[in-house]
């Protein structure tokens, strides 16, 4: 096997594990495994094969992990609980206690 043949199988490999994490691997969205397993036996040029997929897959886990940034920043979730946590740890750590203003 030549450097680009691994190559490809590299990016191939990684392409399908986004798929599999980031969409799934029920029956009803197998056309997705699918259709990367047909394109990749397709005769394309390699190179071009191989930076499709990997963009694709950077695109991928990029909005999946910018997807998970925003539910971790979700402003309509109250906070005031998670607020007064970080208070109270920032307190304790210095040997303090938050003043009864700030107890829940």
């Amino acid at each position: 096997m030549g450097i680009e043949s691994l190559q490809t199988v590299r990016v191939y490999r990684n392409l399908l594990k986004a798929v599999k994490k980031h969409i799934g691997t029920e029956e009803s969205k197998r056309h997705f495994t699918d259709f990367i397993t047909q394109e990749f036996r397709k005769t394309l040029d390699p190179s071009q094969k191989i930076n499709l997929a990997s963009d694709y897959t950077y695109m991928l886990n990029s909005i999946h992990h910018h997807k998970d940034l925003l539910f971790s920043y979700n402003i309509a979730v109250d906070r005031s609980e998670e607020m007064t946590r970080t208070l109270r740890k920032s307190a304790a750590s210095v040997g303090l206690q938050l003043p009864d203003v700030y107890q829940a």
